[in-house]
């Protein structure tokens, strides 16, 4: 009796003894004849597919069809195109002493395009999706062809020649099919056929030839392959696009102007911020755009500090641009002021107390408080801390102004220049309950088409100070749209501020980026410029990095000092770049925080 051995025990019992070692292989092989084994820690060149290709050419037939087989020769066709410059100065920095790799890539940005350009794309099925509504407009100029086939026959008539077909033949259903009979009974029905023209005439092959190929152009479709039934949508095929150039990506862009801001009483000078905020994803979605609408007397307070400002930082106007425009955007608006001692909520008081009609009565108290500000703007005008803030739903203004024309919008921004400040307030705040019932729904947002509105906003939030968080605003901005009694629990500053909100020109003249250079056109460097302001998408967007951009944007999120002792009011933050570890080395790019 033989012994069967079970194939697992096999496996087994030569896993154990080669332990998956990579020489099981040449173990194995030791009786065979084959020696040329590729160890199997060795790496494979991979095949050079371009040199196959030339030592190894594709054997084509010589005929009429070759030129389908083979690929075209002038397909291919390279463009070099200058890129195109948007600003004034390309935005690279200058070619030094670096590396040859960062000088290669500093190119990148300035070098121009080289287009690749194929001619015939346009026959691939790639590039040509024959889809079911491109197939009807292809067919709308065709003529109906009705073949045999397809007629279907009349009924009556059918019915008619079926019964003189009877009378005439008597005995034809007794007769066999096939049959002689039956045979000369269809001769005797049938109708002759059209002679055809021509048949016996003699005439050369070419003439023929030509003569049928004239006759297949004529009225044929100038895409006749592109006439076959569409491919199933569902079906796995690789659509191809021609490209765009890359260029710098923008979304839809909003002008917003600054026109003034002012306080029932003039003590100090006030600086002001506008930000976009996205409520839904929790996101800042552009930097801070600062302006400056203080008279002249309040910024001589600070002449001491002031050194030679910049042109681009007079700016009054900013566009903003928007990639995923939606019903929870929000323009925030901050207001900050000169650093001084006490709490956020004491330094707020006196907007809060002193009115506009009681300024001759309280001139002595208005006085002493412009004297104080002065000596704290000599102090400390370097420094700042955060005073009042308020919010815009964005969508609200751009559905309102698009079923509002110009001079409704002119004459309710001079009626509210009627009576006192705090009656205004109390009317902007019905009109901002009202704007809110009316966008409790998912409205199509565009900021592209929406008529200029102009905005008188007269109520302001103290800022108070255990709410400085994104966190805390973010609940404040969702109260805006819902209503609640988040906002009811903050004390309100009067004042007014006008903006006019608009879409951006194509073209803005005298206009900045990020990068504080000038846009063509830019005629006049002296002129009081229009800042870009840099977005933050809410969501990633997938461009190629076409423009040189050297920013970087420090967000300090907290500061505790919960394990301190004693206060720790009015702390400073400074953010300063360093070219070295010695104090000498600062560099002159710093900005105080509070």
């Amino acid at each position: 009796r033989e012994s069967r051995t079970v194939a697992a025990e096999v496996r087994k019992q030569i896993a154990g003894q080669y332990g998956g070692s990579p020489q099981l292989f040449k173990n194995l092989n030791v009786g065979t004849t084959t020696s040329n084994t590729v160890p199997l820690t060795e790496a494979v060149e991979p095949v050079d597919f371009e040199e196959y290709l030339i030592t190894h050419p594709p054997i084509v037939e010589s005929g009429p069809l070759r030129d389908l087989i083979e690929f075209p020769p002038d397909d291919i066709e390279v463009i070099y195109t200058p890129r195109e410059c948007r600003t004034v100065v390309p935005a690279v920095p200058e070619e030094g002493d670096t590396d040859t790799h960062v000088r290669d890539c500093v190119r990148s940005y300035t070098e121009d395009w080289a287009i690749v350009n194929r001619k015939y794309h346009k026959l691939g099925t790639g590039f040509n999706p024959n889809t079911l509504d491109k197939q009807k407009e292809r067919q709308r100029g065709l003529p109906k062809q009705v073949f045999e086939a397809d007629e279907m026959p009349d009924s009556g008539s059918y019915q008619d020649d079926q019964d003189d077909l009877k009378r005439r033949s008597m005995s034809i259903d007794d007769t066999p099919r096939g049959s002689w009979a039956c045979s000369i009974f269809d001769l005797k029905n049938s109708l002759p056929d059209a002679l055809l023209p021509h048949l016996l005439d003699r005439a050369p092959n070419e003439e023929i030839d030509r003569h049928n190929e004239d006759q297949r152009k004529a009225n044929r479709h100038r895409e006749l392959f592109a006439l076959h039934p569409a491919l199933d949508e569902e079906e796995p095929i690789e659509r191809h696009c021609v490209p765009e150039v890359p260029k710098e990506h923008f979304g839809q862009r909003l002008l917003v102007k600054c026109l003034s801001l002012k306080f029932e009483i003039e003590i100090e000078p006030i600086f002001a911020s506008l930000a976009l905020y996205d409520v839904k994803e929790k996101r800042k979605i552009s930097e801070n755009f600062f302006f400056d609408l203080n008279s002249e007397q309040m910024k001589g307070m600070l002449r001491p500090h002031i050194q030679t400002a910049a042109i681009s930082t007079l700016a009054r106007s900013a566009i903003f641009s928007i990639t995923y425009p939606s019903q929870d955007i929000f323009l925030v608006i901050k207001l900050e002021k000169v650093l001084q001692q006490g709490d956020i909520g004491e330094c707020a008081e006196p907007y809060m107390v002193f009115k506009e009609s009681d300024t001759a009565k309280n001139k002595e108290k208005l006085e002493k408080l412009r004297s104080q500000s002065e000596q704290f703007c000599q102090r400390l005008g370097r420094y700042r801390m955060p005073f009042a803030w308020t919010a815009i739903h964005l969508m609200n203004i751009v559905n309102s102004a698009g079923s509002l024309e110009r001079d409704t919008e002119l004459e309710m921004s001079l009626s509210e220049r009627k009576g006192s400040w705090s009656e205004r307030r109390n009317s902007s705040i019905m009109g901002r309950r009202s704007l809110e019932r009316t966008t409790s729904g998912d409205e199509s947002c565009s900021l592209t088409g929406f008529r200029p509105a102009t905005l008188t906003i007269t109520n302001f939030f103290k800022q108070e100070g255990d709410r400085l968080s994104d966190e805390d605003l973010f609940k404040f901005l969702a109260d805006m749209r819902r209503p609640s009694s988040v906002l009811r629990r903050l004390r309100p500053i009067t004042a007014q501020l006008k903006l006019d909100i608009s879409p951006a020109p194509e073209n803005p003249h005298y206009c900045l980026t990020p990068d504080l250079l000038q846009v063509k056109p830019y005629p006049d460097s002296r002129v009081r410029p229009t800042r870009e302001i840099l977005e933050f998408p809410a969501r990633d967007v997938y461009v190629p990095n076409t423009t040189y951009r050297n920013l970087l944007y420090v967000n300090p999120q907290s500061l505790n000092f919960a394990n301190r002792q004693g206060s720790a009011r009015n702390i400073t933050v400074k953010v300063q770049f360093m070219n070295g570890e010695d104090p000498s080395n600062a560099m002159p790019v710093s900005h105080y925080l509070k």
